[in-house]
């Protein structure tokens, strides 16, 4: 009996055990996945993505691969290559020999369509040298691009095709873009069609210093990517980088790695710039650039130290363009810019980026901070050539085949100078005016017999003109004389 009863006891402590660690296991899942969710949610309050669960990804993903296109371009490249004849330099003295070769090039890439009318937005270095470019939209119906305009210091341009009823994307606001958020890039890499990556935005306002200044002009690239960890490859240039909402918010353009392959990041043009560019390619024919007028400088060490500055935030004015925007709106050296419209910018790339959203002739609101006191000045932009309007395409190649700044001169300047009438080149660049010979401060009083009251004149008569032009005019030290190039 007493055997019995000690079984008895065993049994039911050994069943109690059993429950008791049955449900301590029981709790620990749950404990577990509170713990989890309520992690996922600091993570996601500190980083600004939403929790993956409420990410649709699909639906982002279906209004986005429709939009995007599959570029492919045939053109030539010329290059020379130099040779050395013995023989040639024996009897005529020059032994040097200069071939002029043609090579076909291919090369292919991604776009976006942005209107159902057939405007599609893609890489300036996508469609460089093409002479013809053919995009295959997503349900593999081909068709030839026309070119409608091309910003080489933002690596767009935009293309056109005969088609109506298209599917496109509608343009997100790069400038409400979080660190964290998620993205999707959607491209066509090493020619696979339709490919949807994703990933966060890892920075913003990046300068990687890949895109050139305009070399007929010396106008500055406006760099100010966005960084993702999306998978991009070769291919994917042009393509779109969406958010969850399946809005545009920025046109892929780089990779940086030692491969030239995916290394975990990629760079995108920002929508907000994007769009500008297209519109003032689809309307002007050319990007209406505006300019603040001021030289600026990051806030380093050294200038935080000698202007007594606690941050580092913001942009360091420099210097003042003499007839520049900023000056006229009361804005001085020693100056920090803070805030564009709202918009707060940290450094000179920031900057850059948001000046470029706007035309001559727009009128932004620009924080600054002078001796520790915030100051709100109203600034009218300006272009290329120091006043609002807008300037057209014809205009813009005549600019650029001459290669120069031009200013027009004031009555004190020209009665010191003893002329009636003139315009300066106040800058050079690539172009024939420099391989004419002409150097900054040359004034000019005529082309051929007529004479240059304005710029707008100067330009206009150019515009008209083909074959030999003659400048006349004179230098700051008082020598008059001539250079003559071809139009």
């Amino acid at each position: 009996m007493k055997k019995i009863t000690s079984n008895l006891f065993i049994a039911l402590m050994g069943g109690l055990i059993s429950v008791g660690i049955y449900k301590t296991l029981e709790e620990k899942p749950v404990l577990a996945d509170q713990q989890i969710e309520e992690e996922t949610n600091k993570l996601v309050n500190l980083i600004g993505a939403e929790p993956d669960a409420t990410i649709d990804y699909v639906s982002a993903a279906e209004m986005t691969v429709n939009g995007v296109v599959h570029v492919k371009t045939e053109g030539t490249i010329e290059y020379k290559q130099q040779a050395f004849d013995p023989l040639r330099h024996f009897f005529y003295g020059n032994g040097n020999i200069e071939r002029q070769f043609n090579q076909p090039i291919k090369g292919a890439g991604s776009g976006v369509i942005i209107s159902n009318d057939g405007y599609m937005v893609t890489n300036n270095h996508v469609v460089e040298n093409a002479d013809l470019i053919k995009v295959t939209l997503n349900n593999q119906k081909t068709y030839e691009a026309e070119l409608i305009g091309t910003d080489p210091t933002t690596d767009l341009a935009v293309l056109k095709i005969e088609e109506d009823g298209l599917p496109h994307l509608g343009f997100g606001n790069s400038d409400n873009l979080r660190i964290g958020e998620w993205v999707l890039a959607v491209g066509n890499p090493i020619n696979l069609t339709s490919t949807v990556t994703a990933g966060i935005v890892s920075a913003k306002s990046r300068d990687i210093n890949i895109l050139e200044n305009d070399p007929f002009t010396g106008l500055n690239s406006i760099e100010s990517f966005i960084q993702t960890d999306a998978a991009v490859n070769p291919g994917n240039s042009g393509g779109a980088l969406v958010n969850t909402k399946g809005e545009l918010v920025g046109i892929n353009a780089a990779i940086k790695s030692n491969t030239g392959s995916f290394a975990g990041y990629s760079f995108a043009i920002p929508s907000n710039i994007v769009k500008k560019v297209v519109d003032d390619l689809i309307e002007f024919g050319t990007v209406q650039r505006a300019f603040i007028g001021i030289k600026i400088q990051n806030i380093n060490d050294e200038i935080a130290e000698e202007k007594n500055l606690e941050s580092r935030a913001g942009v360091y004015v420099g210097g003042l363009a003499e007839k520049g925007s900023a000056k006229e709106a009361g804005i001085k050296e020693g100056d920090i810019v803070t805030h564009v419209n709202g918009i707060e910018v940290d450094n000179v790339t920031e900057l850059q980026a948001k000046v470029g959203e706007y035309r001559p002739g727009d009128e932004i609101n620009v924080k600054i901070i002078r001796d520790n006191e915030e100051l709100n000045k109203k600034v009218v932009l300006r272009n290329y050539e120091g006043n609002t309007k807008m300037v057209s395409d014809s205009e813009n190649q005549i600019f650029k085949k001459l290669g120069a700044k031009f200013e027009e001169l004031e009555k004190d300047e020209l009665k010191e100078l003893e002329i009636e009438n003139g315009i300066k080149v106040s800058e050079l660049f690539n172009g024939k005016l420099k391989i004419a010979g002409v150097r900054e401060g040359f004034i000019i009083t005529h082309v051929g017999n007529e004479k240059i009251t304005s710029i707008d004149e100067f330009i206009e008569i150019l515009q008209n003109k083909s074959g030999g032009t003659l400048l006349q005019g004179i230098y700051e030290n008082g020598r008059k004389t001539y250079h003559a190039f071809g139009m």
